[in-house]
C-alpha cells in the first residue's frame, strides 16, 4: 500500500493542503465537519507529518521542552505522570517531538530551557507546578522563549498562555455532594505548604458551604499530602464535630477514608482530588482532571505562540468532573459534571 502523503490525502478529499497542515496544527480553525473528514482519513490512512521536513521548511527544531515533574508520593504524582505522558502523545501527533529534561529547582528549570532553546533543541517549553508570584513567565518571556504553563499565574501579571482545572469549582460540587448526602458539618483536608492549587480548593469547599473565615479555619485540618496527614485529620474533624471531609487529593481522602473503616463508619463521607487508581479501587467519590483535553489544550496554546510570536493569548479554565462511587443519593453510581 502506498504511503500517504499530504497531496494524496488532499487530493482524496478534495480540500487543500493547508486545509489538511490547518486540522493538524491548528485544528480550532477548520470547520467541525472538515475537520471530522480530514481526521477520520488522516487515522484511516495512517498518515504521519514529516517532523524532519517540517524542521528544514520553518527553521524549528520540531520539539518542546518539560520538566521531569519532582518525585512526589505514589498516589498524587500519578496526575502528572499522566500529563507528561498525555502531552507526548498530543506532541507526537502533531509533529512534535518532546525533551524531557530533569531539574532540582524552578530557577534551575528556566536555564535549562534557555539552554535548549540557545541551541536550538527545542522551540519553546511547557511549565508546570505554578506558585504564587512565581517568575518562570517573566524570564522566559524576557528572553523570547515561547512557553505555555499549566496552571494559573497566581499572583503575577496575567500571560495568557495558561490552562487549568478549575479545583475551585471542583470542591465545590465535592462540598455539594457530601451535603445533599446528609452531612451538615462537612470539613476539609488540605495541604500545609501554602500552595495556590490548595488554597484555590479550599476557596471552593468554604463559599459552596457559606462558612464565615472562622468556621472554615474551625473545620480545616493541614498536613503534608499523606494518607497518614489524612487519617490524622480526619480524626481531628470527627473529634471537632465533623461527620465528612472535602480532601485537597486522594493521599489524604484515602487516610481519611481508612479512619472511617477502621471506625466502623459507613456511608458516603469523603471525596478526594484527582481520580487516581487509588480512589477507584477504594470506591471513593473524587474529582477528576479531565487530564487529556489539559494537555491537548496547552499544546495547542504554545504551537499558536510558535506560529505567531505576537499573537495575544487567553488563558482557559478546563472543568472537572465529580466521579461519584459508592452509594449516592440515588443508590447508584453516576457522573455529574462541575
Amino acid at each position: 500500500m502506498k504511503k500517504a502523503t499530504l497531496a494524496s490525502l488532499a487530493a482524496e478529499l478534495k480540500v487543500s493542503r493547508q486545509t489538511i497542515s490547518n486540522v493538524i496544527n491548528f485544528p480550532d480553525r477548520v470547520r467541525a465537519e472538515t475537520r471530522a473528514r480530514v481526521e477520520a482519513a488522516i487515522q484511516r490512512s495512517g498518515y504521519r507529518p514529516s517532523a524532519a521536513a517540517r524542521a528544514l521548511r520553518n527553521q524549528r527544531a520540531m520539539a518542546i521542552g518539560v520538566r521531569l515533574s519532582p518525585p512526589r508520593n505514589g498516589i498524587s504524582g500519578s496526575f502528572m505522570d499522566a500529563f507528561l505522558r498525555e502531552i507526548v502523545t498530543a506532541a507526537d501527533a502533531r509533529g512534535y517531538r518532546v525533551v524531557v529534561f530533569p531539574a532540582t529547582s524552578r530557577s534551575d528549570e528556566v536555564e535549562r530551557l534557555l539552554e535548549l532553546r540557545g541551541s536550538l533543541a527545542i522551540d519553546g517549553g511547557v511549565l508546570t507546578d505554578t506558585w504564587t508570584d512565581d517568575d518562570r513567565p517573566e524570564r522566559l518571556g524576557e528572553a523570547g522563549v515561547p512557553f505555555v504553563s499549566f496552571g494559573r499565574p497566581w499572583g503575577s501579571a496575567d500571560h495568557g498562555a495558561w490552562v487549568d482545572v478549575d479545583g475551585r469549582a471542583g470542591a465545590a460540587a465535592a462540598a455539594r455532594f457530601l451535603r445533599d448526602a446528609g452531612h451538615e458539618r462537612i470539613g476539609f483536608l488540605g495541604w500545609s505548604d501554602g500552595s495556590p492549587v490548595g488554597a484555590d480548593r479550599r476557596a471552593g469547599w468554604a463559599d459552596e458551604l457559606g462558612l464565615t473565615d472562622d468556621d472554615a479555619t474551625a473545620l480545616t485540618v493541614e498536613g503534608p499530602d499523606t494518607a497518614e496527614a489524612g487519617a490524622s485529620g480526619m480524626a481531628r474533624l470527627i473529634d471537632g464535630g465533623a461527620t465528612a471531609a472535602v480532601c485537597a487529593s486522594d493521599s489524604l481522602a484515602l487516610g481519611a477514608e481508612t479512619l472511617r473503616r477502621e471506625r466502623g463508619l459507613a456511608g458516603p463521607a469523603v471525596v478526594g482530588f484527582d481520580d487516581t487508581a487509588v480512589a477507584r479501587s477504594m470506591d471513593l467519590t473524587s474529582v477528576r482532571q479531565p487530564v487529556e483535553e489539559v494537555a491537548r489544550t496547552a499544546l495547542d496554546l504554545l504551537l499558536e505562540r510558535l506560529a505567531d510570536p505576537g499573537v495575544t493569548l487567553q488563558g482557559r479554565l478546563v472543568e472537572p468532573v465529580l466521579e461519584v462511587r459508592g452509594q449516592s443519593m440515588s443508590g447508584t453510581r453516576s457522573r455529574a459534571s462541575v
